[in-house]
């Protein structure tokens, strides 16, 4: 059964405006272009509008963009000033004096290649830990990277924990989950989403009245928040958060008042968002800053997923869950939605292509 848990009043948080320098840095990265917006249909709604993170830096995934700004940041808190630069050969001439550096991170696929794609391009090493269970395809991305990938026994959480014993002075951990006393680069990851929100204000041309974010740990939910609750910003879009069922470690610390982590081992095919705990960096903002939780059923993605793909837009399981929510709450009549215009991001492409064309059917060309 669908959980859904609503904030008695509008949210009252009020977040300073986010920078713009990670989309400074975001314009110098090899094949940098704005997303698309699509519009799709969804009967009851005023329009739906669609961030299609498909494709971006050459990755099938919004997750770069965080995973760069942190891992810049990072390596210049290690390393002291870098020294300016204008694209990735520069900036690898720079690092590699520094050799040998070595980035790890924890993964349920998307945010791992994001790091070791980094790494490629700064000549560093990467080593990735995945959950047990994680497709073949999305190890095989990582690997083709150029990173070691390491299958850990367990969750999620448990790859987490491994990823985090990796820490060294010549070891960069990478995590966009935090725990305590690991909170800076968490942090920098959610600055790193604020680059989509950013083009949306200028890909739209009315702010939305709903806006439905993934949500995994919580660090894109954070972002949104963080863009969306910021001092002089009216009118305030309401903001749902979407989970898994099976992982919706954000509803369960929501309703109890404090970070919740879920028993035992999440297996939704939302992948991506197959999360025990939430992030202490993401929870405050989160927490104070949505006005509901969502928990939906696969059965919600996999619709999404077929939605999708007749608006044009090849998205995941993950990357649909946004507008699984949608449609769960179009279902029930909700009234948040009634003639709303709604913003969903479509967080991934086909990141598992046996998946996708068992769910929506053959595609024309391979995902990225």
């Amino acid at each position: 059964m669908t959980e859904i848990l609503e904030r008695p009043t509008p949210s009252a948080l009020v977040t300073e405006e986010p920078s713009q320098a990670p989309l400074e840095l975001h314009r110098k990265l090899p094949s940098y272009e704005v997303t698309p917006l699509v519009r799709a249909e969804a009967a009851g709604l005023g329009a739906l509008w669609i961030k299609d993170e498909s494709s971006r830096l050459g990755l099938p995934s919004f997750k770069i963009l965080g995973a760069s700004w942190a891992i810049l940041q990072a390596l210049g808190e290690r390393l002291g000033e870098i020294g300016p630069w204008s694209d990735a050969d520069e900036l690898a001439a720079l690092l590699a004096p520094h050799a040998p550096l070595t980035l790890a991170a924890a993964t349920d696929g998307n945010h791992g290649r994001a790091v070791a794609r980094m790494a490629s391009l700064l000549g560093l090493r990467a080593l990735i830990h995945v959950p047990e269970g994680t497709a073949a395809a999305r190890i095989a991305a990582i690997e083709s990277e150029g990173a070691d990938c390491e299958v850990v026994p367990g969750g999620y959480d448990d790859a987490v924990r491994r990823s985090a014993e990796q820490a060294s002075e010549r070891c960069l951990v990478i995590s966009d989950t935090s725990w305590p006393g690991y909170e800076e680069v968490p942090a920098w990851v959610i600055e790193g989403y604020s680059t989509i929100f950013w083009e949306l204000e200028d890909q739209l041309e009315q702010r939305p009245d709903v806006v439905v974010v993934q949500m995994g740990v919580g660090a894109l939910a954070a972002a949104a928040v963080r863009h969306y609750r910021r001092a002089g910003l009216e009118p305030r879009p309401d903001l749902i958060g979407v989970e898994p069922m099976d992982a919706a470690c954000v509803l369960a610390s929501a309703r109890a008042g404090e970070i919740t982590t879920l028993k035992g081992s999440q297996h939704s095919i939302m992948a991506g968002l197959n999360c025990g705990t939430p992030s202490q960096v993401a929870w405050p903002l989160v927490s104070e800053g949505m006005d509901a939780y969502l928990a939906i059923p696969d059965e919600r993605a996999q619709e999404a997923m077929r939605l999708l793909a007749a608006a044009g837009v090849v998205s995941g399981e993950t990357g649909a869950a946004g507008v699984g929510g949608v449609l769960e709450l179009l279902a029930a009549s909700h009234p948040r939605l009634e003639g709303a215009v709604v913003l969903v991001l479509s967080t991934e492409g086909a990141t598992d292509p046996v998946a996708y064309e068992r769910i929506v059917g053959p595609r024309g060309a391979d995902p990225l």
